[in-house]
Formats: C-alpha cells, sequence, structure tokens
C-alpha cells in the first residue's frame, strides 16, 4: 500500500511517520513524505526573497530530517518537496483509492489557516483516499472505536479495519494479544423525527434503529471476531459526533475509525458533518476512510 504523509517542519508531520511505523498493516507499506514549498502562492503573493531564501534552507532541512526519520522507523520510501499551495499539491499527490494519507491536525502558519482554512479538513472531503489526521504521538494500537451507521461508508470503514489492519498486536513479551473494536452506533435526536425515549427497552428493540441497520452492525462485530479482533456493540442515543468522542475517551481509544459521508440530508444541514467535527474537536487520532 501507498502512504503520502504530508511534512511541514512541525511535530505533527514526525508523528505522522511514526504513526505509518506503528500501525498494524497487514502487508509492509511503501512512503513517500512529501513537504510542500509555500512560495509565490495567493497566501504569500509579496513574499520577499530573504524570506524565500530562509523558507528554502529550512525546506532542506526538513528533507534531511524526514530522510533519516524513515531510516530510523525502517520504512521503505522517500522524501520528496514541491512547491505550491498545500491543499492542492497534497491532494494531486495523494495515493489512489487503495493508499492512504496522513496529515497532521495541526502545523501550519496562521496566514495559511486564515487563506486555506484547515488543510486536514480540507483533505477529509476531498481526497479519494483514506485520510489519517494525527493528533498525537503514535503508540502501538490497542483500541479502537468504529463509528458506524449502517451507511456504504461504514462498511468501507470496517473493510479498511479487516483487510489493512492485522487482528493483534505484540505484547512485547514474545506473544500478542488481539486488538479491541468498540463498534459504536449512535442514534441522533432530531426535532424533525423525535424518537420517544424507552430506558427499559433493549436498543436492538428501539424504534429509532431500524432492523436492518442493527443486523448490519451486529454482523460487523461478528466479522471482527472471525478475523481475530476482540469486539463489542455499543448503542448510544444522541449528538453523534459528541457520542463518538465522549466513549473513544471512555474506552482509551488509540484511534477513531470513521466513514467520509454517511448521514442525510436533514442531520446535515441541523448537525454538520459528524467526520469533520470529530476530525477537529477528539483528542485522539481519526481514520476518516471513504
Amino acid at each position: 500500500m501507498n502512504v503520502l504523509v504530508a511534512m511541514d517542519g512541525s511535530k505533527y508531520g514526525r508523528w505522522g511517520l511514526n504513526w505509518v511505523a506503528k500501525l498494524p498493516f497487514v502487508e509492509p507499506v511503501k512512503v513517500t513524505a512529501l513537504h510542500v514549498l509555500n512560495i509565490g502562492s495567493r497566501s504569500a503573493p509579496f513574499i520577499s526573497q530573504p524570506e524565500i531564501q530562509r523558507r528554502g534552507v529550512r525546506s532542506e532541512k526538513i528533507l534531511k530530517e524526514a530522510t533519516q526519520q524513515l531510516a530510523a522507523l525502517k520504512l521503505k520510501g522517500t522524501a520528496r518537496k514541491e512547491e505550491g499551495a498545500a491543499t492542492l499539491v497534497i491532494l494531486k499527490r495523494a495515493p489512489k483509492r487503495d493508499g492512504l494519507l496522513v496529515v497532521g491536525s495541526k502545523g501550519l502558519d496562521a496566514l495559511d489557516r486564515f487563506m486555506l482554512g484547515s488543510v486536514s479538513t480540507k483533505l477529509i472531503h476531498h481526497a479519494t483516499c483514506p485520510v489519517l489526521v494525527v493528533k498525537n504521538e503514535a503508540v502501538p494500537l490497542r483500541r479502537i472505536t468504529l463509528a458506524t451507521d449502517g451507511s456504504s461508508a461504514s462498511a468501507e470503514a470496517l473493510e479498511f479495519v479487516l483487510t489493512k489492519f492485522q487482528p493483534d498486536r505484540s505484547n512485547g513479551e514474545g506473544g500478542r494479544v488481539p486488538i479491541h473494536v468498540s463498534v459504536v452506533h449512535v442514534m441522533p435526536f432530531s426535532p424533525l423525527a423525535p424518537i420517544t425515549i424507552n430506558l427499559a427497552m433493549p436498543w436492538n428493540k428501539h424504534p429509532g434503529l431500524s432492523e436492518a441497520n442493527h443486523k448490519l452492525i451486529e454482523q460487523s462485530v461478528r466479522k471482527l471476531i472471525q478475523a481475530g479482533f476482540t469486539a463489542e456493540l455499543v448503542y448510544q442515543l444522541g449528538n453523534r459526533a459528541e457520542k463518538i468522542m465522549k466513549l473513544a475517551s471512555k474506552h482509551h481509544a488509540d484511534l477513531i475509525v470513521m466513514g467520509a459521508k454517511g448521514l442525510g440530508a436533514i442531520d446535515r444541514f441541523l448537525l454538520g458533518s459528524v467526520s469533520t467535527r470529530v476530525v477537529q474537536h477528539s483528542s485522539c487520532s481519526v481514520l476518516v476512510v471513504r
């Protein structure tokens, strides 16, 4: 699998390479560490010659450090530099659907954020491949929160976990322990379609959850267990983004995995994109799959 890691000299870029090294990929990956030198773009139309030279020197330092980090992590790949607007260049060089794009949740300077908006937010909306938004230093993957709503995007997120990740990890003593996946389904409130809450009723019998959806979600858990993961099913009622983040925190998740889309038009109008809100506000790293 081809992996592109966006590097800008911040700690998030370095963390991104560390995440690639620690994720339990089934097959070895080929990594490109990409640094975008932003000179002469719309965000900096009147950049001075001394500033251009300063950025050029910094760019070479970033490339050198990325090359050294790739070697230290024993990752197969190269570091490269391109000029232009960060988001556009990253999207142009991002892997195809079967690859992975890794980007930090922060790192750009204030001018870039003002002119272009959040790079990570733009990438999860426009990249054609899954996007890992890095929030923290990499750790051995132990617990995953997999958000699902029965949509095709949720099915893609499940498929990524099943086909790209090994179901277990080293316990540091020569043995292996399974990775635990919490499959989370949140039924939203809607003022246009209110749900009567009956706390005594089992979630799988609740009128807010269709029988078809319930079967799909249960099937997800079975597939994970059959593949060698441990898994549990968690139902919640409320704001989808908030519940996903709270459950990830409660379960000490190392990673949230979710589809890029899935909500209906009314939910998007009332709540905004769930994946965008989770990426922007989650305290742990987020993998958005499409």
